[in-house]
């Protein structure tokens, strides 16, 4: 039997505010380090009352785990570089600002410069002005031009929402050039009569990698001229860029700079990223281009109180009888209540787009009750809602009309939310510097703020908040991107023979892998060399062999059954587990039922139902060997990185009540299993290393089993990734190793550079998790520990104190440093499951 925990999909990843936590003593909490300043701006409730306030009482009081406090910062100012334009001068202080700050000045002296920059510093420090400033006045400078288009300029970002907010800023900052400036959005919910003014007539136009590899790269003869006075292309939030999705941006970027270059131009690119590790290597990586950091922060930044908050056990017993703590959805809701209840402008984030409407239904359902007028200011806000569902959501939150919103990561990104008061994230988002993300979202005016993170029953999320230090003590993680990856890399070779025929000059441009792939992109029929160039030989579009966002196919559809109304979409991805046949679907506050799924015609229907709990699915997995690329002696064990075949299949789902999380049944499904070629961390024991642990052949499964979960709940410590990102299975005898074997592996096509990240630190990340379970105060394991949500053997079996002793004679015999820093990117047989992935 196989142990396993397979990811539901992708959540990105990103980059935080600028921290240099001040630690003093507070009398509150059970580890306080810090001590709330007076009181805050004027007008407002200091962000340590509204803790107070919350904590309120003895049982509330206690789940309070620590409190950090983020001291207030002075702000730098400098002097615009001459060259700006004086009428973009004074646009800027037509708004209000005099003077820039320090980093702003400098980012905007190398953009003038034609140096590429990333401008990396915290949420709110205004990078939108530092690259919006040298933009406006190349583009008022080509407005004068003879040819009458000018200059262009492209703006980048991962996320809808993002543009079309970008752009209401571009518009009033413009307002005052006139015509100089037409600014416009492009992406799927353009109307078709406004797209063709936009390929005419814009030159600032705002859109997101996914219409630019699906849209605009494919159709570039209509872009032709855009394209040939193409002066800068800004790329916003440039830290979301990471894993596979980030992989393949690079690739659209690199066929972008090829084009631009066929039409004689050579673009400047302007980054913004919140505070990242190592930030000028991932932009340079992303671009293909040298970049320029500008990271010294000089804007200022209101005191923020960040406390860490631990839901109580419960009465109730989960699976195995293990002990229960109350949700983090429900402690969420409850808190957000408060805030509201206070007048304190809140967002809740949450990690599902179940949870967020979970969240604002129960906060509403509780509003209603004592306080029905501010029921109707609390909203959700996720992926999967109608174009015009989003946009009423973002003006209601812009102007305050919505009072708290409960939303997922889609509003994590910088839509402009000044005036956010409080921020409650339900659970760790998966990284430091997606936690910062969010609790940066508020104090956004200068003003005092409160961030609260509170914990779901999870290994990493109990680890957290009783080991404050892993969060406020330590650096953000780095960018993990690899270009290179051949099934990232052979689609978008061929999406670029489709928008011109590939010579070899261009493939240095695409990396050093090409020369490997264009052979079996030939051998399989997708390319054929002609004289000096590789051409597309497909009817159908190249562009759609690519799949940026790993989503695995087209949306599935949601549809009430007896109306035949859209109620939004799902990542074909994640369908198998959420709109599977039984499933609770939320939308707008709503519950429904799906009634069935059709995989073929990609539609769910669903029909409105009330049903007292939610549904998680199960699955199994399987994983087989196909290269070892690095081996390292760990003792008598051995420590592997490679390529591996994933085989999953969802079998089962679960009933649990909604706020207790209990149990109430499960029922078994018939959907076909999923397979995937990905890179894989895995380590073995022999029988003499399983004797000094005393495990013995009943015990087994269960430690290994049980060491299993808690590697991949404590993994995103250590690279840049989310527990959904990853997935894992344990064997008491794996039939490629002969041995007893613990995988964990990317849950992505051709990997993600999430277990290879795992490998470098495997001695560290592995001392982490055998901490995390030795330290949970339960007696045979619980969901804080080794019990795993997702598990598809329904957490059976496992045994903590076989996983305990099992780590430890592992680590024991571990080597000093971890393994060497050996190359593992499998490029040869990636290449091959890339060919066949495209073809």
């Amino acid at each position: 039997m196989a142990f396993n925990h397979l990811p539901a999909g992708v959540h990105d990843a990103l980059a935080p505010l600028s921290v240099t936590p001040v630690t003093h003593s507070v009398p509150m909490a059970k580890n306080h380090r810090s001590e709330r300043p007076p009181a805050g701006t004027a007008g407002r409730t200091p962000p340590g009352t509204v803790l107070d306030r919350l904590a309120g009482g003895p049982s509330r009081a206690a789940r309070v785990t620590h409190t950090e406090h983020l001291p207030p910062r002075a702000g730098r100012h400098a002097v615009w570089p001459d060259r700006i334009r004086a009428e973009v001068l004074a646009a800027v202080r037509d708004c209000g600002i005099e003077h820039p700050w320090a980093h702003q000045a400098l980012a905007a002296e190398h953009a003038l410069d034609g140096d590429s920059v990333v401008v990396a510093t915290g949420t709110a420090s205004g990078k939108s002005l530092a690259y919006l400033v040298p933009v406006l006045s190349r583009l008022l400078d080509g407005s004068e031009a003879p040819n009458g288009r000018g200059a262009t300029a492209l703006y980048l970002a991962p996320t809808k929402a993002l543009a079309a907010d970008q752009c209401r800023s571009v518009k009033e900052l413009a307002e005052p050039l006139g015509t100089a400036v037409r600014p416009a959005v492009y992406d799927g919910d353009t109307a078709p009569e406004e797209r063709e003014w936009v390929r005419q007539y814009a030159n600032y136009v705002l859109t997101n990698p996914d219409m630019l590899h699906r849209g605009i790269l494919p159709s570039h003869p209509r872009w032709s001229s855009f394209l040939r006075a193409l002066k800068y292309v800004v790329i916003d939030e440039c830290h979301t860029y990471r894993g596979v999705f980030g992989s393949h941006v690079a690739q659209v970027l690199r066929r972008l700079r090829r084009l631009c270059a066929r039409y004689g131009s050579s673009p400047v690119f302007l980054l913004a990223s919140a505070t990242a590790a190592d930030p000028a290597v991932a932009a340079g990586r992303l671009t293909g281009l040298p970049v320029v950091e500008v990271a010294d922060d000089a804007s200022p930044r209101g005191e923020l109180v960040f406390a860490l908050w631990e839901p109580p056990l419960t009465e109730l017993h989960g699976e195995k009888g293990a002990p229960v703590r109350r949700t983090a959805t429900a402690e969420t809701a409850d808190l957000l209540t408060d805030l509201v209840v206070q007048g304190v402008r809140s967002v809740a984030f949450v990690r599902s787009r179940r949870g967020a409407e979970l969240i604002s239904l129960i906060a509403q359902e509780r509003l209603a009750e004592s306080e029905r007028p501010l029921a109707r200011r609390v909203a959700a806000y996720r992926g999967g809602y109608l174009p015009e569902e989003r946009r009423a959501l973002e003006r209601a939150l812009h102007s305050g009309e919505l009072l708290g919103l409960a939303a997922t990561t889609a509003l994590e990104l910088g839509i402009d939310v000044s005036g956010l008061d409080a921020v409650l994230i339900a659970g760790y988002p998966g990284t430091r510097a997606s936690l910062w993300q969010q609790a940066g979202r508020a104090g956004r005016a200068g003003q005092g703020a409160l961030a609260v993170l509170v914990a779901r029953d999870d290994p990493l999320d109990t680890f957290l908040v009783h080991h404050p230090e892993a969060l406020f003590d330590q650096p953000v993680e780095s960018t993990v991107l690899d270009p290179d990856n051949p099934y990232v890399l052979a689609p978008h070779l061929c999406a670029a023979a489709a928008e011109l025929p590939l010579t070899e000059d261009d493939l240095t441009l695409f990396g050093p892998a090409c020369a490997e792939l264009m052979p079996q992109l030939e051998a399989a029929g997708l390319l054929r060399r002609r004289t000096r160039a590789w051409h597309w030989t497909r009817r159908e579009r190249a562009a759609d062999l690519a799949d940026i966002r790993g989503q695995g196919g087209r949306p599935v559809q949601v549809v009430e059954e007896g109306t035949g109304r859209l109620l939004g979409t799902v990542d074909a991805g994640a369908a198998h587990t959420t709109v599977h046949e039984g499933a609770v679907h939320l939308h707008q506050g709503r519950t429904y039922l799906v009634r069935s799924l059709d995989l073929e015609d990609s539609v769910a229907l669903v029909e409105q139902a009330e049903p007292p709990y939610t549904t998680v699915a199960r699955d199994t997995t399987a994983v087989s060997v196909l290269e070892t690329d690095v081996e390292v002696p760990w003792g008598e064990g051995r420590l592997c990185y490679g390529s591996v075949e994933v085989t999953n299949q969802v079998v089962s789902y679960l009933r649990r009540r909604v706020l207790t999380g209990e149990v109430l049944g499960e029922t078994k499904l018939d959907l076909p299993p999923r397979t995937l070629r990905t890179r894989a961390v895995w380590w073995t024991v022999t029988e003499d290393q399983l004797d000094a642990a005393r495990i013995n052949p009943e015990i087994l499964g269960g430690a290994l089993h049980a060491a299993e979960h808690a590697s991949i709940g404590l993994l995103p410590l250590f690279a840049t990734c989310d527990r959904w990102d990853i997935g894992g299975v344990s064997l008491p005898l794996h039939p490629d190793t002969l041995l007893p074997t613990v995988f964990v592996y990317d849950g992505h096509p051709g990997g993600a550079g999430f277990a290879e990240r795992a490998f470098h630190t495997a001695r560290e990340w592995l001392t982490a998790t055998r901490e995390a379970i030795a330290s949970c105060e339960c007696e045979a394991g619980c969901p804080s520990c080794i019990q795993s949500p997702k598990c598809g053997n329904g957490n059976e079996p496992l045994h903590k104190r076989g996983a305990v002793r099992l780590l430890t004679v592992l680590l024991r015999e571990a080597p000093e440093g971890g393994p060497a820093e050996e190359s593992a990117e499998g490029v040869a047989e990636g290449a091959g499951g890339a060919v066949s992935s495209a073809g």
